[in-house]
């Protein structure tokens, strides 16, 4: 085992905690376990991707394909496909599944909530996703989208609770403004949401104006949770003792879980690199002009808790040599995840020779991602000067008032 790897699941232990002796048994599990009581004798069809497996890793296509007195007749697939071989932001077509022999339906490509026709033929849409606990990946705007059609359609939908890597108790970031929902935010949530994709299908479910379908069909749609066993709201992803499977391309590892959050929103705009095309996607930050050196100390400047960086020479997919700054967590009960992401905003606008913000190609995408209007406006108006504490410690405290809010649909 390389010796950097060794260093990087250690530390990822030493923050996250040892392993879980306990088994957790995913919703999949759960629902094999009961005999598959709830899809029983129904027609289905299955929302899902590569990270859709079992506590063993078995797929969930198979399980479901093996269940007795259950006809899995149809298949859905997410961004990137239900193999995970297609690459971000590139629309994905229908076709046959050559392993299954199933019809695929892409919810990635000409359309993005499934059509009357796609459903036809099915009693209820099971959904097994994988989250990684940030607003933006578009995982539970999937969902969202998928158990909007299946109401309006009469189909039910179960969902298949999984864990939040990033556990169920650590939430940040900036709130969505309503202008900015869209794909990249279908949710009302703080940018790290802290919740499983089973509890965000309960807001869908009980709260007004979180679905685009009338408050009467939201109402009457039918939605079943199977939750986990023992999985507890203080457990991350390395407290389960159950194996990553990449969620996209570039979430190959628990490192890019956290760095997704951490860093994701950071280099939107503005001459940043955050390690796509290294082995550190999300964690090895770079921006044009500036030396590693004078990166490090820009950011130790700030203070910013929890985190702490080094230097690192590596090689990108193409083995060209790549030097940069990687981003590392010494205290997970201190840090804010997004927090250093608008410390790379503030810095951005600092090193460029006008701010670069007021040249945003897309500033509609920009904000979606992000959500806040009040914060794009800081960044036009004030640039080098943004006042990052003023609108991190603000969001903070929104966050804490989700947080309590939120635990109305808590399964855990």
């Amino acid at each position: 085992m390389p010796k950097l790897f060794t260093t990087l699941l250690i530390s990822l232990l030493s923050i996250f905690g040892l392993a879980q002796a306990e088994p957790i048994y995913l919703g999949i599990d759960v629902l094999e376990q009961s005999g598959f009581r709830a899809i029983s004798g129904k027609r289905v069809g299955l929302l899902t991707h590569p990270a859709g497996v079992n506590r063993n890793g078995e797929s969930t296509i198979d399980v479901l394909r093996r269940a007795p007195n259950v006809r899995l007749v149809s298949l859905y697939g997410p961004e990137h496909g239900i193999y995970g071989n297609e690459k971000a932001n590139i629309p994905v077509d229908d076709k046959i599944d050559p392993r299954t022999g199933l019809p695929v339906y892409s919810l990635y490509g000409k359309f993005r909530k499934p059509t009357a026709k796609m459903l036809q033929g099915i009693d209820a849409l099971v959904i097994d996703l994988q989250d990684v606990g940030v607003r933006s990946y578009t995982y539970v705007s999937c969902m969202r989208y998928a158990m909007e059609a299946c109401f309006e359609n009469n189909v039910e939908v179960v969902v298949l609770d999984r864990p939040n890597p990033l556990g169920g108790l650590k939430v940040d970031g900036p709130p969505l403004d309503r202008q900015w929902r869209s794909y990249v935010g279908a949710f009302h949530v703080p940018y790290v949401h802290g919740l499983t994709i089973a509890e965000l299908a309960r807001i869908a479910k009980h709260t007004p104006d979180t679905m685009e379908i009338s408050e009467r069909v939201r109402k009457d749609g039918k939605l079943t949770i199977i939750p986990m066993k023992g999985w507890t709201r203080n457990m991350l992803w390395t407290s389960t003792g159950l194996r990553w499977v990449p969620t996209s391309p570039y979430i190959p590892d628990l490192s890019a879980v956290l760095g997704y959050a951490m860093t994701g929103l950071g280099a939107q705009e503005g001459g940043f690199s955050h390690g796509i095309g290294t082995p550190y996607p999300f964690r090895l930050l770079r921006f044009k002009g500036k030396s590693p050196e004078e990166l490090k100390r820009a950011l130790e400047t700030r203070s910013i808790p929890g985190l702490r960086y080094r230097i690192l020479k590596t090689r990108s997919a193409a083995g060209a040599p790549v030097e940069g700054v990687y981003v590392s967590v010494n205290d997970w009960q201190a840090v804010r995840p997004t927090e250093i992401s608008f410390h790379m905003m503030q810095l951005a606008a600092t090193w460029s020779a006008s701010n670069s913000f007021k040249n945003v190609k897309n500033p509609a995408l920009f904000n979606k991602h992000v959500g806040s209007t009040a914060w794009w406006n800081e960044l036009q108006q004030r640039g080098a000067q943004a006042r990052v504490n003023a609108f991190v410690k603000q969001w903070s405290n929104q966050a804490a008032v989700f947080q309590r809010q939120s635990q109305h649909f808590w399964i855990y």
